[in-house]
């Protein structure tokens, strides 16, 4: 009787049988350590059968650390110490980032970004504990949060994404001003690619060219039927969403469902995204803004640009392994800040405030600019503010004043003491402190007027009597 080899029962057992359980628990990230399955309770009782497989199972805790996961999305990383100078910055700063730029090393720049450039436009991000969209999904009636972009759940229930979709598709919301920086620098001529996460189009919104963008994880620019995947026209799509109905294939012979070509837990990534992976290595600088890095692919994408190419993330905290290079530079603040400080040192701001005003909904219509849109109107709390600054002034200036007559009242006085010195020791009077020209010569001579005549002119008349 021929014997059976136990290691292959396993392998046999983990490609066949496992991956029919793990389709009844929720799916994890999009991309996540590759495999949708892993960081899920998994049943390794199967394991236990391979003779001595558990034996040392304890010995080294950290083996395969160092292997193929040892950098993905938040791993920890070492940053760079304060004291390593950077190869190609002048400092590790704003302000040699805008150098750099503006002398002209910089004109191949790849953008990074996520959900955190569009929080300010009033989009959620989605992981956030009590304001990210998934927990704010409570009233759809998932069966977990991460369902409504599931595909074997769409599958079956479409219509939650249908509800979602009318809230987050374009044209709700305005770009931010950090979307028309990306665009200033396309403008500029000097953006090679921006590899984005966000599915809300607002980087075209705010003029990026389509060929200028990858959508690593989709977006709503295109729809298309999941079963044949024939287009679907964007006039019926919008009706569609809309109207909170589930669109339908328009070919005859196919009745599959219709979505927004969002990649869906469950759904490969575009292949745009794995064509271009490779182009942060030909960047001369990389701006990673308002991404956590946690979900791969997407999260390797730093790590592509060379050894040498200066990286700047603008994020309200430090991401990956973004620090750990020569020069790297962390600007910590919300992105819309972090962008219009770098606009202001290359000498762009005034430029970028002008390309985001166009992106308003009075501007996109072709009206004017209303009235309440220079100064809008202000709250009580803003109006007495107005006058506390306005009072503050007065008493400064008042202080000023106060201060300039009491160094002229000091000045005077030694002044005086001096002549009184200069008299008693016999030197005689010393000039006025005023050298202005009396209109009225003294005349010394006259001992009746007191040396006054010049003040009361009617002591040198002589009496009449």
């Amino acid at each position: 009787m021929p014997r059976i080899c136990l290691h292959s029962i396993a392998t046999v057992t983990r490609l066949f049988v496992r991956p029919l359980r793990a389709t009844t628990r929720p799916r994890s990230t999009i991309g996540r350590k590759h495999k949708s399955h892993r960081g899920q309770p998994q049943d390794k009782s199967w394991r236990n059968e391979e003779k001595g497989r558990n034996k040392n199972k304890n010995k080294n805790k950290n083996r395969g650390k160092v292997g193929r996961h040892a950098r993905m999305g938040q791993d920890e990383s070492r940053m760079v110490d304060e004291k390593t100078p950077p190869q190609k910055l002048k400092s590790r700063t704003l302000e040699a980032v805008a150098d750099y730029i503006k002398d002209g090393r910089a004109r191949r720049i790849v953008v990074m970004t996520g959900a955190g450039i569009s929080t300010s436009a009033g989009i959620p991000d989605f992981r956030s504990p009590d304001t990210g969209l998934y927990a704010n999904l409570a009233r759809l009636n998932l069966p977990y949060a991460e369902a409504v972009f599931d595909i074997g759940y769409f599958r079956d229930n479409p219509l939650p994404f249908y509800t979602l979709a009318q809230e987050l598709y374009p044209g709700n919301y305005r770009p931010t001003i950090t979307h028309s920086f990306i665009n200033l620098l396309h403008q500029k001529g000097l953006l090679l690619k921006l590899f984005t996460q966000n599915i809300d189009c607002l980087e075209r919104e705010a003029g990026v060219p389509g060929d200028k963008i990858v959508e690593a994880h989709g977006s709503f620019a295109r729809q298309s039927c999941i079963e044949c995947k024939v287009p679907y026209p964007e006039d019926l799509m919008k009706k569609a969403i809309k109207e909170k109905s589930v669109p339908k294939c328009t070919r005859d012979t196919c009745d599959g469902l219709v979505k927004p070509e969002i990649v869906f837990f469950g759904e490969q990534l575009p292949a745009d995204f794995f064509e271009n992976r490779s182009l942060p290595g030909d960047a001369d600088l990389c701006i990673v803004m308002g991404t956590s890095l946690s979900v791969q692919p997407f999260a390797s994408l730093p790590m592509m640009c060379g050894d040498g190419t200066p990286r700047v993330l603008i994020n309200s905290e430090q991401v990956g392994e973004m620090g750990s290079r020569a020069d790297d530079v962390l600007l910590l603040q919300d992105c819309d800040t972090g962008v219009r400080k770098l606009a202001e040192a290359c000498g762009w701001l005034e430029d970028l405030e002008e390309l985001w005003e166009q992106t308003a909904p009075w501007a996109r219509a072709g009206q004017p600019k209303p009235a309440q849109a220079d100064e809008p109107e202000k709250s009580l709390d803003e109006q007495l503010q107005d006058e506390v600054d306005k009072l503050t002034k007065e008493i400064e200036k008042n202080l000023q004043l106060t201060q300039d007559q009491h160094t002229w009242l000091e000045n005077h006085v030694d002044n005086k003491f001096a002549r009184v010195q200069d008299d008693e020791a016999g030197k005689g009077p010393t000039a006025p402190l005023s050298t202005t020209p009396s209109d009225t010569k003294v005349d010394s001579s006259d001992s009746s007027s007191g040396g006054l005549r010049h003040v009361f002119p009617w002591l040198g008349k002589k009496s009449s009597l």
